[in-house]
Parts: structure tokens; C-alpha cells; sequence
């Protein structure tokens, strides 16, 4: 597999701090699994369960075939990744068939546009694979029961693309990108031990 195609969910991640990315892609034997990543694993698998017996209302459909933990690969858009949840809408086999992607997340907060740039992301996969036009992703936020819809615009799908040939560039160069300009994220990162010039 191309070392330059990108994990979907390593768009999330560079719009919060690009190190983590440049870290997982040019240091890839130095980053710990946290308590963190193995709760969000497990509340991941939990939902699927409980998606099974949800009304699509939720996602505003009445009709959908729903498919799981679909993995893609695309080398034109030089990403990779796993959908948590597609919805064929009414199936994928009707002529005037469209599809539907949908990301859990395990957070009461607000969503900002990272998260919005990852559902991207996975709606052009999804396009892509299966043929169809993604017009609507949706973020179903595990800890409130609720599912807040995002549109898939020209602007995310260009973001999707530019931060992709971004993430590559720095990758290419191995030149390490500046820290967040939040830094309060550094304070529970898994790499603040690498980065000398944070507090």
C-alpha cells in the first residue's frame, strides 16, 4: 500500500494538530495506545448493536439498507479508511439510489469542523465504491442519543482534498508542522514528550 494514502481519520487529526499525524506517519514505532482510544474502540462496537434496533428516522430516512465497518481504499483520492456506518437509500440497486454515511462519535461536544472534514472524507470513499452521490453525511453523538446531519458541500469536498495534499507534503518532507495553535490539547497528547517547544 502507498505510505502516502492517508487514513481518513488522519484529516480529524491534522486540523487539531498536525504533529500527531506527521508522528503516526514518520515515527511510527513511537506512538502509545491510550485508555482514551481503547474506550472510544469499545463504545464503537457497543452502538453498533444498538444502530441494529434505531429507527433510519433518526437519519431522516424511512427506507435504507444499512452496511457496517465497510473498509475503502482509493488510490485517486489517496485515502483509506472504515466507515462506522452506509446507508444505501432505498437500496443499492434502484435506479434513483443515493447513499448516506454516518460517523459515531463518544462526545457531548459540540462538532466542530474536523469532525465535519472526516465525515467528507468517508462520503467520497463511499461515493466512489459504490457509484452512488452522497449528498448528506450525519454525526450520531453517542453520549446524547442524537444525530446531527452535515451537509457534503463543494467546500468540504475541496477541504477534503487540500488537507490530503497537505498531510502529504509534510510527509514527503519530514519537516515537522508547527503545534497547535490551541495548546491546551497539548496537555493530554500522547506525544508532549516529543515536542520540546510546548508546555
Amino acid at each position: 500500500m502507498d505510505p502516502l494514502t492517508i487514513e481518513v481519520t488522519d484529516l480529524r487529526q491534522w486540523r487539531m494538530c498536525a504533529r500527531v499525524v506527521w508522528y503516526r506517519h514518520c515515527l511510527p514505532a513511537v506512538r502509545p495506545i491510550t485508555d482514551l482510544m481503547r474506550h472510544g474502540k469499545e463504545h464503537h462496537l457497543q452502538e453498533e448493536g444498538r444502530e441494529e434496533r434505531r429507527s433510519l428516522r433518526t437519519y431522516g430516512l424511512s427506507v435504507g439498507e444499512r452496511h457496517f465497518n465497510l473498509s475503502f481504499f482509493s488510490e485517486r483520492l489517496g485515502l483509506r479508511g472504515r466507515t462506522d456506518l452506509a446507508i444505501a437509500v432505498p437500496d443499492r440497486t434502484s435506479p434513483d439510489a443515493e447513499a448516506v454515511v454516518v460517523e459515531y462519535k463518544d462526545t457531548e461536544q459540540r462538532i466542530g469542523p474536523h469532525i465535519k472534514l472526516q465525515v467528507a472524507a468517508y462520503a467520497l470513499l463511499l461515493e466512489e465504491e459504490w457509484g452512488l452521490p452522497v449528498r448528506v453525511g450525519w454525526i450520531y453523538q453517542i453520549p446524547l442519543r442524537r444525530a446531527e446531519r452535515i451537509a457534503i458541500t463543494p467546500t468540504l469536498r475541496r477541504q477534503v482534498g487540500d488537507t490530503v495534499a497537505a498531510i502529504q507534503a509534510a510527509i514527503t518532507s519530514e519537516a515537522m508542522p508547527a503545534p497547535p495553535a490551541n495548546r491546551g490539547l497539548c496537555v493530554n497528547c500522547e506525544f508532549r514528550r516529543f515536542c520540546n517547544d510546548v508546555v
